[in-house]
């Protein structure tokens, strides 16, 4: 869950703020902190971060970015969004020392306990909108993966199934279960 500020903020204001010790987001110009996700979330993230960067950094596909890099997806009002694990095609990489632009080609969202149903609809539906290709919701309580190609194309995988980068991550492939493994 987010706590929602009440200031108008621009996506540099954002990227100038004093690091206060607190994550934040922007939606539509409004600031929103969120409490750090605890342990259980950070080593099921990295089970699946670890595995997808060794393989796009070996095949020379891109870009693996860790969680908190910022992506702006909007403009007046801003929109500034950072995901658990991004993934850019090559061919989209950009170096810049504020936000990148635009959606990733995939967008890893990892559900803490905090977080809301009606928040991650409303993040996946962004991810989407800013030209995501592919959104894989990572769920620690159900052990199972929802993997959205478009807000219609919906799949959900369990620990008896495989996570297929498809046509976006080509190639890559990880048993579910080791993404749960402890």
């Amino acid at each position: 869950m987010s706590a929602v500020l009440t200031q108008t903020v621009t996506a540099d204001e954002l990227f100038d703020m004093p690091d206060d010790g607190n994550r934040y987001e922007l939606v539509k110009g409004e600031l929103r902190m969120a409490p750090p996700p605890g342990e259980e979330h950070g080593k099921i993230t990295m089970n699946l971060a670890a595995p997808l960067h060794q393989y796009v950094k070996r095949q020379k596909l891109g870009v693996v970015y860790a969680a908190e890099t910022g992506f702006k997806l909007e403009s007046a009002p801003n929109t500034v969004r950072a995901p658990d694990i991004a993934f850019v095609r090559t061919e989209r990489a950009e170096s810049t020392l504020r936000y990148l632009s635009g959606s990733p080609d995939l967008v890893v969202e990892t559900l803490s306990p905090t977080d809301r149903i009606s928040e991650v609809e409303e993040k996946v539906a962004a991810w989407l909108a800013g030209g995501a290709r592919l959104v894989w919701v990572v769920s620690p309580k159900l052990h199972a993966i929802t993997v959205y190609r478009s807000l219609t194309e919906i799949a959900t995988l369990t620990e008896r199934d495989t996570l297929d980068g498809g046509d976006v991550v080509p190639g890559f492939q990880m048993n579910v279960a080791e993404i749960f493994a402890q």
